[in-house]
């Protein structure tokens, strides 16, 4: 990503690439499963318990506690070491939901196995498995769901039920509920992981986009402080000047003479610094006041004025009614970001075509490069993307294949400006879908307000 104007494109990107790829690692509190666990570890104690005392049906109660208390212990062995705030790596927090998993089908294998009601809980550490955890630890917990049912449907002891009646449900019935569960666990884990992974890549990439613009922001600060710093000290320096002068005049010869001379047009130096620094901050640059389209693309373009690629500003419209634009932060990162893309892949040219009416501000940007990857086309703008089109080995396929936050960003930030954003290519017939182009379109006085 570029942020006009500076050479930060390097640290911006590590920071938001360690930014977005952190909160993945370790996503849960250990309190909030230790939690979890105690609360299910309380029904199935009711649960027990209910059967044995209050209905009297036979049931292996010492056998159902002693799996219960192993699944307390491990609470309580958790606890001491880690403490409820540590966040549990991937791999520690699979390791739980798997031991979970195996202790639910321990108490299901002791109570009648899949014709036991309660064998819809194996799906609850799948379920949280699929909302925290990447997608190969939740495959993991998935399979192993899985096996528990298969085994179950084929092992188990008897149901609790009153010894006065005879209780046997057909096999039909229990094929149908494996197959209900199996259905249940792919589902889940496929389904929900899928959800929770573009929920928490949204909201990487979302922050991602505030730490770019923070960046901007200090930039635009700096051009405030400079202007500050250079009218605090207009003043002691107009006042050496002065005095300077005073003592030339009262010294006619000799090596103090070139000394005060030097110091005078130091002093004049300085002078002219400062009021470069302060027309920073003047009513015609100010980044905070309105400036015309030409003006603001051709500050957009200028960091790229070195490169051996041609940026080229077209105007269509009135050159009197022509739009001025009222300047800040998320704008320009956004712009700059779009016309940094182009001037990155294009061979030779960047055009950047204005038009404008009564209405509305067209801003379309073209390059001479290699086009957009047709089949990403569709989901530009959105973090991560990863392309499938066959053949595309470009550097534009490269990137975009990459985290994509670039335009990613860009698109947010020019969105909140009030921007519609559109990505195409000018010649999609072509085979590699040459020149990728960017459309954008602005309501006249969204931007100028």
């Amino acid at each position: 990503m570029l942020i006009p104007g500076t050479n930060k494109k390097n640290t911006v990107a590590a920071e938001i690439k360690n930014h977005s790829s952190s909160p993945q690692g370790r996503p849960l509190l250990l309190g909030t499963l230790v939690r979890l666990r105690w609360f299910a570890l309380a029904g199935q104690t009711i649960a027990v318990l209910f059967v044995a005392y209050g209905l009297n049906y036979p049931l292996p109660l010492l056998e159902c506690l002693v799996l219960i208390g192993v699944s307390a212990s491990l609470n309580f062995a958790l606890s001491l070491k880690f403490g409820l705030s540590h966040r549990p790596t991937t791999v520690l927090a699979a390791t739980q939901l798997a031991f979970d998993n195996l202790q639910i089908a321990g108490l299901l294998w002791l109570t009648g196995g899949l014709q036991n009601p309660f064998s819809l809980l194996l799906l609850a550490p799948v379920s949280v498995s699929a909302t925290i955890l990447p997608r190969r630890e939740t495959a993991m917990v998935g399979a192993l769901a899985l096996t528990i049912v298969s085994l179950l449907a084929l092992s188990h002891r008897d149901l609790p039920w009153d010894p006065q009646m005879s209780f046997d449900l057909p096999t039909f019935y229990v094929t149908g509920v494996w197959v209900a569960l199996v259905c249940g666990i792919i589902f889940v884990t496929i389904y929900a992981n899928r959800v929770a992974h573009e929920a928490r890549q949204l909201s990487d990439a979302l922050s991602a986009t505030e730490l770019a613009l923070s960046h901007q922001q200090h930039l635009s600060a700096l051009d405030g402080l400079a202007a500050a710093a250079a009218h605090e000290l207009g003043t002691p320096l107009a006042t050496i000047t002065v005095a300077a002068k005073e003592m030339q005049s009262d010294v006619s010869d000799g090596a103090l003479v070139e000394d005060l001379r030097l110091i005078v047009e130091q002093a004049a130096r300085c002078r002219s610094i400062l009021t470069r620094l302060r027309n920073l901050d003047s009513e015609e640059n100010s980044p905070f006041m309105a400036v015309p389209v030409s003006e603001l693309f051709g500050e957009l373009s200028r960091p790229f004025a070195h490169l051996d690629k041609n940026v080229k500003i077209e105007l269509e419209g009135d050159p009197k009614d022509q739009p001025m634009i009222v300047r800040h932060a998320g704008l320009l990162h956004g712009l700059g970001n779009l016309i940094e893309n182009a001037v990155q892949f294009a061979h030779r040219e960047v055009v950047i075509i204005a038009s404008w009416d009564e209405q509305n501000l067209t801003v379309t940007i073209t390059d001479d490069g290699p086009g957009y990857p047709a089949d990403l086309l569709p989901r530009l703008g959105e973090p991560y993307l990863k392309t499938t089109a066959p053949g595309r080995t470009d550097a534009r396929s490269s990137e975009i294949a990459g985290l994509g936050l670039g335009v990613f960003i860009a698109k947010t930030l020019l969105v909140r400006s009030g921007a519609s954003i559109s990505f195409s290519n000018k010649h999609p017939s072509a085979a590699n879908q040459s020149n990728a182009q960017v459309h954008l379109r602005w309501p006249r006085s969204v931007l100028q307000a």
